[in-house]
């Protein structure tokens, strides 16, 4: 059983192998992206606005390995535009292994003052996009016998006060991953990372240094995680062949002080 989780991660073990990452030039992304290219992978990494990342990372991809990597934009609020990047992959590399639906959207939205378009947003970029995504990726997915692996929240089953709509967005996330691990079996396996203290949020109430503090206090390794914490997951779940359907922990024991 050892020998099997540590071939599933051995380095080169995705070489030859196509994954699209969702939100992939920056932060978590750019670290799942970083990581998958290391083990062999050619990388598609999507972006909406975050262009001069993107570009950034395409030539760090392609100088260690030329033609391994390539940007494509999209809204993924624009359910038109999903096959695309299915097509973009195609293109690029003839083939698609694996689908990473990291694209998130997170902003407050305390009950009470939750807007249309906060529903909108949150609920289209954690939930409808990799819904409709993995529906355009399935054909060829089963095709490869590949992986989807969604990024969730430990928030998903315990919510976060004040983000509603974003904690109804991941719990549906979760429900997704259960739910395309039972319609795509046996042919493609599809499971989720939950993150906890990874990378602090950029604004609002979690950017306060404070409440960070209070985080870490009752995380019981004392400390915050890293995006490669993450990628060196989603790296195990893409490679593992008999695991699906399971949401997995990368919260430094977080959830158990919930």
């Amino acid at each position: 059983m050892m020998k099997r989780i540590r071939d599933a991660c051995e380095p080169g073990d995705l070489a030859g192998k196509a994954v699209l990452v969702t939100g992939g030039a920056r932060r978590v992304g750019a670290a799942i992206c970083r990581r998958l290219h290391a083990a062999g992978a050619n990388v598609l990494v999507h972006y909406r606005t975050s262009r001069r990342d993107a570009l950034r990372l395409e030539r760090e991809l392609d100088a260690r390995r030329p033609r391994s990597a390539e940007c494509v934009c999209a809204d993924l609020l624009d359910q038109e535009a999903l096959p695309g990047l299915v097509r973009a992959a195609l293109a690029r590399f003839g083939r698609l292994d694996a689908l990473v639906n990291n694209a998130s959207s997170f902003f407050a939205t305390p009950f009470g003052r939750v807007s249309a378009k906060d529903w909108i947003d949150l609920m289209g970029t954690n939930l409808q996009a990799p819904l409709f995504l993995s529906q355009a990726a399935a054909p060829e997915l089963m095709r490869r016998r590949g992986a989807i692996v969604n990024i969730v929240d430990i928030h998903a089953e315990r919510p976060l006060e004040g983000h509603l709509a974003y904690s109804i967005a991941k719990a549906g996330l979760v429900a997704l991953t259960r739910g395309l691990a039972r319609e795509l079996a046996p042919r493609v396996r599809v499971n989720a990372v939950a993150p906890g203290a990874i990378a602090w949020p950029e604004s609002g109430a979690l950017a306060d240094a404070s409440i960070q503090a209070q985080i870490l206090a009752r995380t019981p390794l004392g400390r915050m995680g890293g995006p490669a914490d993450v990628a060196s997951a989603v790296h195990y779940l893409i490679g593992a062949p008999f695991v699906t359907g399971q949401i997995l922990a990368v919260d430094g024991g977080r959830s158990v002080m919930m």
